[in-house]
């Protein structure tokens, strides 16, 4: 199984409340690769907005991903998930084609019909029919990256004769992040990879979660074993008292452990969401990985 962590976007990133500098995202992935680790993995938003708070900021996800694609040369380059409804599905198949090549093909474009109503009304997008729009998207973006030419006609979106050249080097995965039954078989049609978070572990929940990604296989004649399974772990430091259920307070072996049964239950790649982002953090997954995987050190 591989493993993964989120790199630092946000204001809950830094202990004083601010969205951390480039250069201390950088630091972060940098130390990630170095560990060991598979690949790092960037939230796309554009604000946190909550009744009687202060509105929250975040850098930008493409961009970012954009920048660590030159500096860190090694790991993965994932997205938890990009928001269909911030880029017409034609130019975010052009990126993500155009970055798989930058990366040397280590992109895995991660796509999310969003949730926050509130950042959708700041920067002028629809909500309305989010599953609708996101499934003519899916589509769109999926057989352009599979190298075909693509003329749509539907509610919300329309291309003519749209090709992607120069043709991507090869086909670039594509990840949906999924619930409920409508989601989880455009996710079975058009996606490489399936995600699902936040969990502590495997429990009830999750295994929940992976017999419904199974059933939707089956409703679309989908063989369940060509999709790859990623789930979101989110971990807290040892000792630490997250009061939320979703959440792992773990030191190395038991970290190594939730590895280990993860993986028992056909998980295919883990994504930490460590709530720190201290190295110390970064070196205690990293020596998890390395006892999951039997690697010596």
């Amino acid at each position: 199984m591989r493993i993964g962590v989120t790199v630092p976007l946000g204001q809950d990133d830094t202990a004083e409340g601010r969205s951390p500098t480039f250069a201390e995202t950088l630091a972060f992935a940098r130390h990630a690769e170095a560990a060991g680790l598979d690949s790092v993995w960037v939230f796309d938003h554009l604000l946190f907005r909550s009744p009687g708070e202060p509105d929250e900021g975040i850098r930008e996800a493409w961009t970012t991903k954009t920048a660590l694609a030159a500096l860190v040369p090694r790991v993965g380059l994932g997205s938890l998930v990009m928001c269909a409804s911030f880029r017409s599905p034609t130019l975010m198949a052009k990126m993500a084609a155009t970055l798989d090549d930058l990366s040397g093909g280590r992109v895995i474009l991660g796509l999310g019909a969003g949730w926050h109503e509130p950042e959708y009304g700041a920067f002028g997008y629809p909500f309305d029919h989010r599953v609708g729009r996101f499934a003519e998207d899916l589509e769109i973006i999926a057989r352009l990256l599979r190298g075909e030419r693509v003329t749509f006609n539907g509610r919300w979106r329309q291309t003519d004769d749209a090709v992607l050249l120069p043709a991507p080097e090869r086909d670039v995965p594509i990840l949906v992040a999924a619930k409920g039954p409508r989601m989880l078989r455009l996710t079975a049609t058009w996606a490489d990879a399936w995600n699902t978070a936040w969990f502590p572990g495997a429990d009830g929940r999750l295994r929940a979660a992976l017999d419904e990604l199974d059933q939707a296989c089956d409703d679309v004649g989908r063989d369940r074993k060509t999709i790859r399974r990623t789930v979101g772990l989110r971990l807290a430091d040892p000792g630490a008292d997250p009061s939320d259920a979703r959440t792992l307070t773990a030191d190395t072996d038991g970290l190594a452990t939730a590895f280990d049964e993860l993986a028992a239950i056909g998980v295919d790649d883990t994504i930490v969401w460590s709530l720190s982002k201290s190295r110390t953090a970064l070196d205690r997954i990293a020596a998890a990985r390395r006892r999951h995987v039997g690697e010596a050190g």
